[in-house]
């Protein structure tokens, strides 16, 4: 992982002027989603203004699994390359993708309330994604269980990292499950609209509120992946300097630094 003139990451002013540029971006996004999905797409005829949740939900779920797929791309590379630096990264997008999952589920339960009149039902969609959830919580706990019974720092030791990304590769099995659960069983839940073998028809000014709304989630995700990145970086990816000899007194001489 090499940084670069554009790498949002980077503990430089360039770096930190690439962060400020994301966060107008994703703000001015959210901003026009807001808009488009509460003014200009029409109100579902089946569902009414519960519909418009669909506009935080679908998001915050396709975010989760871009999260998810940085996750097992970042555990694949650092299995090959042995950097740490990919391991850190399967973390961040690790805890990104929790998070999001757990709003999805939350907005989720809040529209089966409105339409189906439960928070909860055992449906293969619901239970597929808490599952998900799971998964992922449970990768983040091996981590942190690791670290404690080695001794070693989350992130920047590969005791902690081998495991982790193992486990980082098998949990993104449960992504196309969860997607395609509404296809391959019967679900209350509406079919996909993206990547379904059958489109089902969706009006314009809706799709146009819902891709502004995944564009806005994609940059706030990217806009917390690099700051936390960078705080990652800056614990566990900072040379070490090792202990500067003691002298025949018992005082430290002062180590130089090149």
């Amino acid at each position: 992982m090499r940084t670069t003139t554009v790498d949002l990451t980077a503990d430089t002013a360039r770096g930190a002027a690439a962060r400020r540029t994301t966060a107008w971006t994703a703000g001015g996004l959210a901003v026009a989603a807001g808009l488009t999905g509460g003014l200009l797409a029409p109100t579902d005829a089946t569902q009414g203004q519960a519909q418009r949740l669909m506009y935080l939900h679908v998001p915050a779920a396709w975010v989760a699994y871009l999260a998810f797929a940085a996750v097992l791309a970042a555990s694949t590379a650092y299995l090959i390359r042995g950097d740490l630096r990919w391991d850190r990264l399967a973390r961040a997008c690790a805890e990104i993708g929790v998070a999001l999952t757990a709003v999805a589920i939350g907005t989720g339960a809040y529209w089966g309330h409105l339409v189906w009149g439960t928070w909860w039902a055992w449906d293969s969609r619901l239970v597929s994604t808490a599952l998900l959830l799971l998964a992922y919580t449970g990768y983040l706990a091996l981590r942190r269980a690791l670290a404690e019974r080695t001794g070693a720092a989350d992130g920047g030791d590969r005791r902690v990292a081998r495991p982790a990304a193992v486990a980082g590769v098998a949990g993104f099995l449960l992504v196309p499950v969860v997607h395609f659960s509404v296809i391959w069983w019967r679900s209350l839940h509406q079919q996909a609209t993206i990547l379904a073998p059958e489109r089902p028809p969706i009006d314009p000014r809706m799709a146009l509120a819902l891709l502004l709304a995944v564009a806005a989630a994609s940059a706030g995700a990217l806009l917390v992946l690099a700051h936390r990145m960078l705080r990652l970086e800056r614990r566990l990816g900072g040379p070490t300097v090792p202990p500067a000899p003691r002298t025949r007194t018992g005082r430290r001489t002062p180590a130089r630094v090149r």
